[in-house]
């Protein structure tokens, strides 16, 4: 039986370089989803400022965009499986770019939070399939490189979005930062549906959408980043908060019941019996918890402790992304030759190095020193992402990629936001609570003796917890397993080994 092109000509499917023209296309994509992440926050005070609305509401435009790409990854990583990934991902291109548009000709607070709520959507179209196609596009021996390469634009794409959103606001005007993403997301749409492979959707003909596993899904992840995100900001024992927390607790129960009823789950909880995709999303998880809640961090202390000004904090922190970035393609390459679980536990080991020397920071640290544990923690993340990344992927089965690529999108999201609202809390408690020994139940009115002694409480606990997620981190790598790919799929990934 003659076998479906895959490529949109004959010479593409013979070329062995067309992959890398993919890898290209998928990149743009990449780009423009991550760099979404970062690029709002530094217009969020303009923004305030142009409407004339609160900041609690002017928040949502940042924790929008955050809640539907985090709720509804796993959902479009289905819907590729379902009906062809890269048909999906051409979606997200076009939905993606609308939404930037629509956020750029924004008249009101509320268009502007409608319009990043649908630019969400486009982007989680694009992260839930770029992985999965890299991984259907590149053979064992390139898929580590592939996905490091890709885990490396994003580094960049992240860590530059602050600093091309202050200049194109400073300089010209704060709709720019959306306008931008036009032009490159038609470019990106049209070489996507030039270059990408042809869509391959599930061979099962009674294939339906699982509607109230979604809503089940999507409400309790949304329950629970909202306790987490929030609590920080209005009391963890709120009533709100605690609703929130109680409405996820009942709500996990009942999806996980319903995906394993039915037959055809939102999310195939099978897959998780596959021990490398477990430990590696867990592990992504711990590895964004740590990051996040260090770049998090490190702003107050550079500022109120070390007294530099707010304009060079962001260059004394870019040597982490910068370091993740020049890595990444490395470290896969090298365990697409040795696998996956000596270099995920080898990053991990580093990261715990980094998180460990900054639990002794003080205020008369040298800056070079400090710039050369940002280094090394940078590094630690760029040996340790690409190898875990490429094993969460190799042990899925090929017709749920775009689910394992959602949930592994879907994991990083909430890394980000456990770690940053998780620290913030256990920092902010800890150094209230110093002040309050010292007599000073009012922050601005301490001393700044007294004020740093409670910062650097706080601060040093924060690092101490993080150095034990990285050592939890260390322990569950190293436990990984190689065993082979699974019979029935693709022909090129019949011998993957799953790292």
């Amino acid at each position: 039986m003659t076998k479906k092109m895959v490529f949109p000509h004959p010479y593409f499917s013979s070329n062995p370089k067309w992959k890398w023209f993919i890898l290209l296309t998928v990149l743009i994509g990449a780009t423009m989803s991550a760099l979404d992440v970062s690029i709002v926050n530094v217009a969020t005070p303009t923004i305030e400022n142009r409407f004339q609305v609160p900041m609690s509401m002017i928040e949502w435009v940042v924790m929008g965009y955050m809640l539907t790409l985090t709720v509804f990854l796993p959902f479009f990583g289905r819907l590729a499986d379902m009906f062809g990934r890269t048909k999906m991902y051409n979606i997200g291109f076009i939905i993606f770019t609308i939404g930037s548009a629509l956020c750029g000709i924004s008249p009101n607070a509320y268009f502007l939070i409608f319009s990043r709520v649908l630019q969400a959507v486009g982007a989680g179209m694009l992260q839930a399939n770029s992985v999965a196609i890299i991984t259907q596009s590149f053979p064992k021996n390139e898929l580590g490189r592939a996905i490091g390469i890709q885990g490396a634009v994003q580094a960049i794409a992240m860590s530059i979005g602050p600093f091309i959103s202050g200049i194109l606001i400073s300089l010209l005007n704060w709709r720019l930062i959306f306008y931008i993403n036009v032009p490159i997301g038609i470019i990106g749409t049209l070489m996507a549906l030039f270059i990408l492979p042809a869509s391959k959707p599930s061979l099962k003909k009674d294939n339906k959408i699982d509607f109230l596993g979604v809503i089940l899904c999507a409400t309790g992840l949304g329950f629970l980043v909202l306790a987490i995100d929030q609590g920080t900001k209005i009391g963890w024992t709120s009533p709100f908060i605690i609703f929130c927390f109680l409405a996820f607790l009942i709500i996990l129960p009942l999806f996980i019941l319903r995906e394993l009823k039915t037959d055809n789950p939102m999310l195939d909880l099978r897959i998780f019996k596959n021990w490398d995709f477990s430990t590696g999303n867990i592990t992504g998880f711990l590895s964004y918890y740590v990051l996040f809640a260090v770049l998090f961090l490190m702003p107050f202390y550079l500022e109120d402790i070390m007294h530099y000004d707010a304009e060079i904090v962001g260059s004394i922190l870019t040597p982490i992304p910068l370091a993740m970035a020049l890595i990444a393609p490395f470290a896969g390459t090298i365990s697409d030759k040795i696998g996956s679980r000596f270099m995920t536990t080898l990053g991990m080991i580093i990261c715990a190095v980094a998180v460990f020397l900054l639990s002794f920071l003080n205020d008369i640290i040298n800056i070079y020193f400090l710039t050369l544990i940002f280094i090394v923690l940078g590094l630690g993340m760029g040996v340790f992402t690409p190898p875990n990344n490429s094993a969460i992927m190799l042990s899925a089965p090929e017709d749920k990629l775009g689910v394992a690529g959602g949930v592994l999108n879907m994991m990083r999201a909430l890394g980000l936001i456990f770690g940053v609202d998780i620290s913030s809390m256990i920092f902010t408690s800890l150094k209230l609570n110093t002040l309050a020994q010292h007599g000073y139940l009012i922050e601005s009115k301490a001393p700044f003796t007294i004020y740093r002694i409670a910062f650097m409480n706080g601060f040093s606990f924060v690092m101490i917890s993080l150095l034990i997620i990285c050592v939890i981190a260390v322990a569950i790598s190293f436990t990984k397993k190689s065993i082979k790919r699974k019979e029935g799929v693709e022909e090129s990934f019949e011998s993957i080994d799953l790292l």
